[in-house]
C-alpha cells in the first residue's frame, strides 16, 4: 500500500541541538499522500520540536526535510505555509479578538497577494479577492458547524469549538499537509469521539495528508494508518498500530505495563 503512494513528506536523519542538549535526533519519518499517520510518546520527546523543525519555527541542526519533492533547507515559516503545510497548536492560538470569520478569512490571506495601495484605496481588485475570501471562508465555517458563530469573538467560543475554528483557519491556508498538535487535549470523550469523526471527514474532503501528536491513545490507534514513536528525541519504533501496540519497547517506555 505504502508503494503505491506518494511521499508527501520525507524526513531523513533529522536532528537539532539547544546548546549542549540534543533534542532531536537521527529521526526518519515519511508521511504518504492522503494518509494519516501519528507520532507519539511520553512528555519532552521531542515531538513538537518536531513540528516546530517542519514548519521552520526552528531550523534543524543536521538532516534533510523533503516536502512534496522540495527540499526545505533555508526556508521560512511562510514559506512553509505557502508550500502547503499547515499547523494546529496543542495551545489554542487564534486571534480571540476577532470574530470567527475574520480568524478564517485570515488563513486565506496567507496566499492572496494584492498591492498595499489597493486595499487601502479598496480597489475592485482588492474588493472582488476580498468577497472571494468570504465566500470561502463561509464554506469553511459551514463545514465545521461553525456558521451560527461566525459574527462571534474567538475568545468567546467554548472550547471544542475553538479546536474545530483553529483547523477549520489551517485549512483556510490551503494545505497538503496538516499537522495537529494535541487536538484532542481538554476534551471529553464524547469530543474526542467527535473529532476523530471530523479528523477522517478532513482527509476524505480535502484530499491531505495529516500527521499528528497524541497522548489519547484511543484517537491515535483509531484513526491513524502508521505511528511514529519518539523517547528522549530518538525515533524508538514505526509501524502500524497494532505494531506498536505490541511493541514491547513501546509498551515499556510510553504505553505502560
Amino acid at each position: 500500500m505504502e508503494q503505491e503512494r506518494k511521499a508527501l513528506l520525507t524526513v531523513q536523519d533529522l536532528g537539532i541541538d539547544f546548546g549542549g542538549l540534543t533534542a532531536v535526533n537521527s529521526l526518519n519519518l515519511t508521511v504518504y499522500d492522503k494518509e494519516i499517520a501519528g507520532l507519539i510518546g511520553p512528555n519532552g520527546a521531542g515531538k513538537t520540536t518536531v513540528f516546530n523543525m517542519l514548519t521552520k519555527v526552528y531550523e534543524p541542526t543536521r538532516g534533510t526535510i523533503l516536502f512534496d519533492g522540495q527540499d526545505t533547507a533555508n526556508q521560512s515559516v511562510v514559506d512553509m505555509s505557502r508550500a502547503g503545510i499547515a499547523r494546529t497548536f496543542q495551545n489554542i492560538r487564534l486571534f480571540s479578538k476577532l470574530s470567527v470569520l475574520d480568524n478564517v478569512k485570515a488563513g486565506f490571506h496567507n496566499r492572496e497577494a494584492y498591492s498595499p495601495a489597493s486595499a487601502v484605496l479598496r480597489l475592485p481588485v482588492f474588493r472582488k479577492k476580498e468577497a472571494v475570501i468570504e465566500e470561502e471562508a463561509l464554506k469553511l465555517l459551514s463545514i465545521f458547524s461553525l456558521s451560527e458563530e461566525k459574527d462571534t469573538l474567538a475568545s468567546n467560543l467554548p472550547y471544542g469549538a475553538q479546536r474545530r475554528l483553529e483547523i477549520a483557519r489551517a485549512l483556510a491556508t490551503k494545505p497538503k499537509l496538516l499537522l495537529l498538535d494535541e487536538p484532542a487535549a481538554g476534551m471529553n470523550p464524547q469530543e474526542t469521539e467527535e473529532l476523530m469523526d471530523m479528523i477522517r471527514s478532513v482527509r476524505d474532503r480535502f484530499a491531505i495528508a495529516i500527521l499528528l501528536i497524541e497522548h489519547d491513545m484511543k484517537l491515535v490507534m483509531g484513526i491513524c494508518e502508521r505511528i511514529t514513536v519518539l523517547n528522549y528525541g530518538m525515533m524508538l519504533a514505526e509501524g502500524t498500530p497494532e505494531e506498536i501496540r505490541s511493541n514491547p519497547d513501546v509498551i515499556k517506555a510510553y504505553l505502560g505495563e
